[in-house]
């Protein structure tokens, strides 16, 4: 497995090498002076010993870090680890004889130790080469979890963006069929509907990239296709809002009360001849923001999409792709009353 690129070490890990290597030698010199070396042996091998070690675990890692072995090719590491604990113990022979020579009164010792110090070398380089892999597994790991959050974000956001893109022109078409019928009789009024069509856009437009705004701004937005809705339907449509001033500040996902809101017009309206009163209610409660959303319904129409249309079912499957929750919008029907229900967790949702 190659790496993209060497990863120097920190200084933070150059600190740790130091120190370790301070410790080992310190050791070393202890364990040596006891089996009867004087304190400049004892200090001179530890030291040698110790900076080999630390050198040959730094490359050794180096290694690892540009080029880390399969799980079918493990052998290599085996290998490798052989090779450098052999390395480690040849350089130690030839710098003790030659570099450091003398005064040097435990040349019979050394030659002695040199088995042990080639497995104690072994299986530092062995545990070094095991904690290298760890180190490695678990970066993979941690690439391979962003990787698969990121990819379950981008669908997720394409799916949030295709379901706008399906409210759109749902709303659109009906607008632009009122502006046609109005443009022969009522040309002002067409006019009118226009401009309160391209604010209602334009503001549509710029909180595509909102992942939350306030509740306050979401009313605004309601309230420009309130009014697209009123030159439409005249006098028949009424709206009544009891809005708790604290929720104002709250934060909703964007573009959600609008589609909830045409539903109710929907169903309140069509089918009926009748003036209609919508009302529009938010509270607070357990850290929930709830939107109320109350019309009034034909009971004897049949309305078979009543409350499951495109409008509900996309705003339920945007809250659960939103908060990862099911529960999120609720209807109701009571007699020849609909109320449709979202309550809006008061944390940063997932997307």
């Amino acid at each position: 497995m190659y790496k993209n690129h060497f990863a120097y070490p920190t200084k933070k890990v150059i600190l740790i090498y130091f120190i370790w290597w301070l410790f080992w030698a310190l050791v070393q010199t202890i364990v040596l002076h006891r089996l009867g070396l004087s304190w400049d042996s004892a200090a001179t091998d530890a030291s040698v010993t110790a900076a080999l070690l630390a050198f040959f675990c730094f490359d050794l890692i180096a290694i690892f870090r540009y080029y880390q072995p399969g799980k079918s090719n493990v052998f290599y590491r085996f290998v490798l680890v052989v090779v450098m604990a052999m390395l480690n113990a040849i350089s130690f022979r030839w710098l003790m004889t030659h570099v450091f020579s003398e005064g040097l009164a435990h040349t019979d010792f050394i030659e002695r130790s040199m088995p042990v110090r080639f497995i104690l070398a072994f299986l530092i380089l062995t545990f070094v080469s095991l904690l290298s892999w760890m180190w490695s597994a678990l970066q993979d790991q941690k690439e391979q979890e962003k990787r698969r959050n990121e990819t379950e974000q981008m669908v997720k956001e394409a799916e949030l963006a295709k379901l706008r893109l399906q409210l759109q022109p749902h709303f659109l078409f009906n607008s632009l069929n009122s502006i046609s019928a109005l443009a022969g009789s009522k040309p002002q009024e067409a006019r009118k509907m226009i401009q309160q069509l391209s604010d209602f856009l334009r503001g549509t437009l710029k909180k595509d990239d909102n992942k939350t705004v306030t509740l306050q701004e979401e009313i605004e937005h309601l309230n420009l296709y309130l009014e697209i809705e009123m030159v439409r339907f005249g006098h028949r449509l009424q709206v009544q809002m009891d809005l708790d001033k604290e929720s104002l500040a709250l934060q909703i996902p964007p573009l959600l009360l609008q589609p909830i809101v045409e539903n109710a017009i929907k169903f309140g309206l069509y089918g009926t001849t009748e003036d209609i009163v919508i009302t529009v209610k938010t509270y607070i409660q357990d850290s929930y923001l709830f939107v109320q959303v109350k019309n009034p319904f034909d009971v004897g129409q049949q309305s078979s999409g009543r409350g499951t249309g495109f409008g509900l079912s996309s705003i339920k499957r945007r809250l659960s792709l939103l908060y990862a929750r099911p529960d999120l919008l609720l209807t109701e029907e009571n007699e020849n009353i609909f109320t449709s229900t979202i309550k809006i967790p008061q944390v940063k949702p997932n997307l």
